[in-house]
């Protein structure tokens, strides 16, 4: 996947045609919230199980594909979440194309619930270039739910992208990908073999612990886990310090979801080495940003280097990360 290329045209068009029909950018959420719980299935073009892999390739269109994955909590604490990205996606694909911040980008959207309670607890969408990845965003399902214990599975979904992607520019250019996890709450400490072969369907024989899966993901993808303060444990010291124990410096903590798009591209930018944090605020301003959102990304990226190329290019672990 990741043919065709980004247009934001396009992407007004459709919002357009999308509101004068009565429904909402997320449409498939909202009918599967009309029926009964029983009936509740995720979208064909989102289901990960018996996926073999989901493929960022480079091509005569994108030689240098750069491969990006944003998983984002949908349980109740994090609904805003979604409706961001989806409102802001020409932002993000603006400040990465259009300020080359990295090369040919290609972006994969999925979701995360709790699969010990919820009906559908991994989404995975395929990585694209163009308009697609709005669709992508369009399917999920925003469940909802959640255990209300201060853990989601995130380690389902790390399991995934570890096993389940092939990304050119790692297997043809030795650069790492990007992994990026929307959410407020906690990581179960193993991922569990029989969530593996019910959600995705593999043979999976005994549990694997997190910081194990963390570590094969980090291999290939740079990971940051993001946490909104707006979240319901925005801020929550516990649940910080769990993430930091898996990726160091790499965890931020954003005091308003708005910025998150604006987060994403920077902290792109500033771990490829083509910005610094004081260039990436002009560009922020060249996009017309707010003050308050301004102050919100420079905050959250304050503590992260200006370019981890050498880290990534080499395929060492990031920095600030403690293998457990």
């Amino acid at each position: 996947m990741g043919s065709g290329r980004w247009s934001t045209n396009v992407y007004d068009e459709y919002n357009r045609i999308r509101a004068a029909s009565g429904k909402g950018a997320f449409d498939y959420s909202d009918t599967m919230h009309r029926k009964k719980r029983s009936a509740w299935q995720v979208h064909d073009t989102l289901n990960p199980r018996d996926v073999k892999f989901r493929e960022s390739r480079d091509s005569a269109e994108h030689p240098n594909s750069s491969s990006i994955v944003v998983m984002f909590d949908v349980t109740g604490s994090m609904g805003s979440i979604p409706v961001t990205l989806q409102t802001k996606l020409p932002e993000l694909l603006g400040l990465l194309l259009r300020k080359g911040y990295v090369p040919d980008p290609q972006i994969m959207f999925g979701a995360v619930g709790d699969a010990t309670c919820d009906q559908i607890p991994l989404q995975v969408g395929q990585f694209e270039s163009d308009n697609r990845m709005d669709q992508n965003l369009e399917n999920i399902f925003l469940e909802g739910g959640g255990g209300g214990q201060r853990t989601e599975s995130y380690e389902l979904a790390m399991y995934f992208v570890a096993r389940h992607t092939e990304i050119d520019c790692w297997n043809k250019h030795g650069r790492k990908g990007y992994f990026f996890i929307i959410g407020d709450e906690m990581a179960y400490p193993e991922v569990n073999s029989r969530e593996v072969r019910n959600v995705i369907g593999d043979g999976l024989q005994q549990d694997i612990p997190t910081t194990a899966i963390v570590k094969e993901l980090c291999e290939r993808y740079n990971v940051f886990y993001i946490l909104p303060q707006g979240a319901s444990y925005g801020g929550d010291r516990k649940i910080l310090d769990s993430w930091r124990k898996l990726l160091g410096q790499n965890v931020l903590e954003l005091e308003d979801p708005d910025a998150v798009c604006e987060t994403i591209a920077l902290t792109i930018g500033m771990t490829e080495g083509t910005i610094d944090l004081k260039a990436g605020a002009v560009d922020l301003k060249d996009f017309g940003v707010t003050d308050r959102t301004l102050k919100v990304v420079t905050s959250a990226l304050a503590h992260v280097p200006g370019s981890l190329a050498k880290a990534k290019s080499i395929g060492g672990l990031l920095p600030g990360f403690v293998a457990k």
